[in-house]
């Protein structure tokens, strides 16, 4: 069988295990577990401490389930993700999605290496780690802790971060946009690109396959493969400036090359090349006439998700500004997380502009989160950037009542910082 092939079982699994399944609202996996009640298929829960999670028998390990699991999801700490996988490939789970963060991406690549070691050992198909799972709106197939699910369509979205897809599923109700899969890719310890490209070409479902790029493995193979493709292409490439590449490392441990080489192998893979997620979903374009002062030329972001704020420092140093290390709260912070930062950015007497990004998430608190920016406008330079639709609706309105510019796309800050 080839690998695309193999790849089915992420996108129409009949049974999935939850690892690290729990019953507390503060945890990823509850997140999945109530995600997941909307799955027509058999969820297991796997909790060495309870025996029934979300109203299903809960069992103490995989190897207690005693039938066949087509796709296992770990969320548990990475110290214990090995030990995991192990049992996935003595249960002969052929298809694993890691969510667990804690690998490359905090330079603990010797751990990565030993889940590579495994993977390969027991020829387990392997998504992650650190990512945000997979989606398949006509299955009602959602993995994610994206806020909002998607509506199903035609088009397929690969990506690195995976939180883009909380701003576009979001925002999926009220637009045009469709989807016939999505993939968090994560640290791409196994699965990338060409594996996913190579699995959407041949789905009938899907018309467009759009990517969110950090860096690339194996170039020559994505490009023989994307050159194959008898469907529309579309790359979104972050990391262009050095600050952007430099962030793109913590975010998924990947250090972008070059871009000009990046546009040489795209230009051969005949991908078409876009320099924003507006242009790559044909998103209406805003009519920006609002001036906005800055201090200075230095400019931090606070983002929620990693990608976004990758993007937003290739937008910002294309225009010439100083910008700092992003602070970077991750997917699961909150109004506290993001108030902390604020604090800290107050203390140090941080004297330039600050871009506040927020991507719907389930543990996402947009309206605590605005209320907490308002507590620092008044002495600070603030561009709060709320990505989505109808989840960070009331958040935009508390904050414009209180004179904060609120925007819903990247480039529109860059933009208005730039006049």
């Amino acid at each position: 069988m080839k690998k695309e092939d193999s790849l089915k079982d992420f996108f129409s699994p009949k049974t999935i295990a939850v690892v690290g399944a729990s019953d507390n609202p503060k945890k990823v996996g509850y997140v999945l577990m109530e995600k997941l009640s909307e799955f027509k298929g058999k969820v297991i829960p796997i909790n060495i401490k309870h025996k029934e999670i979300f109203g299903k028998k809960a069992y103490s390990s995989l190897s207690e389930y005693p039938k066949k699991i087509d796709l296992a999801i770990i969320v548990v700490p990475a110290k214990i993700v090995k030990q995991i996988l192990e049992d996935c490939g003595k249960k002969q789970i052929k298809n694993v999605i890691i969510i667990s963060a804690g690998f490359s991406e905090v330079k603990n690549n010797k751990l990565e290496q030993e889940i590579i070691q495994v993977g390969k050992k027991y020829r387990i198909n392997l998504l992650g780690p650190n990512c945000f799972g997979i989606a398949n709106p006509s299955l009602n197939l959602d993995t994610t802790f994206s806020n909002t699910p998607a509506k199903k369509g035609n088009i397929a979205f690969i990506s690195q971060s995976g939180a883009l897809w909380s701003y576009l599923s979001d925002i999926s109700s009220s637009t045009k946009l469709g989807f016939s899969g999505f993939v968090s890719l994560g640290n791409m310890a196994d699965l990338d690109f060409s594996d996913f490209i190579n699995y959407f070409n041949k789905d009938k479902k899907t018309k467009k396959i759009i990517l969110y790029v950090e860096k690339l493995k194996q170039g020559k193979r994505f490009i023989d493969i994307c050159r194959k493709s008898k469907k529309e292409i579309i790359v979104v490439k972050a990391g262009k400036s050095e600050k952007g590449s430099m962030a793109a490392i913590s975010h998924t441990g990947s250090l972008a090359t070059d871009f000009e080489i990046y546009k040489g192998a795209f230009k051969q893979a005949q991908v078409n090349l876009v320099d924003s997620l507006s242009s790559a979903f044909r998103l209406k374009k805003s009519k920006i006439k609002i001036h906005f002062k800055t201090k200075g030329n230095k400019i931090v972001i606070i983002t929620n998700a990693g990608g976004a704020g990758t993007l937003m420092i290739d937008y910002l140093v294309e225009k010439g500004f100083d910008v700092k290390q992003p602070i970077d709260l991750i997917g699961t912070a909150l109004a506290k997380d993001y108030e902390l930062a604020l604090e800290k950015l107050k203390k140090a007497k941080f004297d330039g502009s600050i871009i506040v990004i927020l991507t719907p998430q389930k543990m996402s608190e947009p309206e605590k989160t605005a209320k907490a920016i308002i507590k620092f406008a008044k002495d600070k330079s603030i561009i709060a950037c709320f990505l989505g639709g109808n989840s960070v609706k009331k958040a935009k309105e508390i904050l414009e009542k209180n004179n904060i510019l609120c925007v819903d796309k990247l480039k529109d800050a860059a933009e208005i910082l730039g006049i």
